[in-house]
This record gives structure tokens, C-alpha cells and sequence, in this order.
């Protein structure tokens, strides 16, 4: 039996020593790597070289916040596990990132108790390892293969997005080079194992 593929965490903050720290911590859940970057915009150019499965990241940065970089991940990668940590948290700061799209909130200092059971948790909710990476499609590409998987004709598919029939159907094309699938029934069938979808 092959053995599973590392989990790759990119972990967001200016602080040399929390960098240090956090990847040193992280180091202790079993089957990942850790890729520690310094801003918003390193982790913006290794997320378009590198297959990143979850991001941590501090709201305080400079130039583009952990927020901002969020709004910007969703863009790029519009499944991807988010974790925002912060040294000044509060309500609003956490609703903020909650509604931009984050599955946990954790405030500093970080400790093991706090940061390790949210890090499983992002990593427990991810597909199997032999699902088709959702995040290589873009937003419209979701929606599109969301509706497949509901039985939905490119007729119905087309007036729902307010596109033509040859631009769904090229979608349809792209999804099914994607997902390295070879027919419609393949294609429903990938959608409902990324959770886009459910059998009936």
C-alpha cells in the first residue's frame, strides 16, 4: 500500500521567530510539510507552483493583510482551507474573516492546544487523495460542475449563468480534461465525491 501523499500547510507571518515556532509545531502532526513565508505576495507566487492544501495566515502584515490575502486566495483557489490567526483579535475581526471565508479563527499567542486540533480538523475536511484537486477549477468551473452534478441540461446550465450553450458546453470540455474524466456520468460522479453534489 502506497503511502498517503505530505499535506502541504503554507504558514503566513512577519515575525521570524513565530515563523520558527508555528512550523516547528505544525511539524508534529504526521504526513506534512510545512512552507513558512514572510508576506501576502510570496504566498500568492508559491500558490501558483506549488500544491498548497491548507494556508494559515496572521491578519497583521504589512502591505496586504491576512484578510486581503484571503479575498485573494478565494480567486486563485476557491476551495482552499484558510486558517486566520491574529495577535489583536476580537468580534468583528473574526465575523470579518469568518464571512470572507475562513474555517477557523485562532488568536496569539499560539500553543499546541489551540492551533493543532483546528490544523486536523482543516486537514480531516479535505478529499481523498485520489479526488481530482478542486482547486485547479476556477469559480465558474465550480458553479458549472456543481449544477452537473445535479442532473442540469447546458441549456438549463446556460440561463442560470447568463452565458451561451457554447460556453457551457466548452466548460463542460475543460472540467472533463480537468478531472481527467471521459463522459458525462464520470464527470457527475466526480462531482459529488468533491462534495459539490449528492447521489440520489
Amino acid at each position: 500500500m502506497s503511502e498517503p501523499k505530505k499535506k502541504i500547510i503554507f504558514f503566513i507571518d512577519d515575525e521570524p521567530q513565530v515563523r520558527k515556532a508555528v512550523s516547528k509545531t505544525l511539524q508534529q502532526i504526521d504526513n506534512v510539510r510545512v512552507v513558512a513565508l514572510v508576506d501576502a505576495e510570496s504566498c500568492l507566487t508559491e500558490l501558483r507552483r506549488i500544491k498548497c492544501d491548507i494556508v494559515i495566515t496572521d491578519v497583521n502584515m504589512p502591505d496586504m493583510d491576512g484578510i486581503a490575502l484571503m479575498k485573494r486566495i478565494r480567486e486563485l483557489r476557491p476551495q482552499m482551507p484558510i486558517l486566520i490567526i491574529t495577535g489583536y483579535g476580537d468580534v468583528p475581526m473574526a465575523a470579518k474573516a469568518f464571512k470572507a471565508g475562513a474555517v477557523d479563527f485562532i488568536e496569539k499567542p499560539l500553543t499546541e492546544e489551540s492551533l493543532l486540533p483546528a490544523v486536523r480538523a482543516a486537514i480531516d475536511s479535505l478529499p481523498p487523495d485520489d479526488t481530482p484537486d478542486i482547486n485547479l477549477l476556477t469559480k465558474t468551473e465550480v458553479k458549472i460542475l456543481r449544477q452537473i452534478g445535479t442532473g442540469k441540461s447546458n441549456k438549463v446550465i446556460a440561463v442560470d449563468i447568463e452565458r451561451s450553450i457554447r460556453t457551457v458546453e466548452n466548460h463542460r470540455h475543460r472540467l472533463m480534461q480537468k478531472l481527467r474524466v471521459k463522459n458525462a456520468v464520470e464527470l457527475t460522479k466526480v462531482a459529488i465525491n468533491m462534495g459539490l453534489a449528492t447521489s440520489k
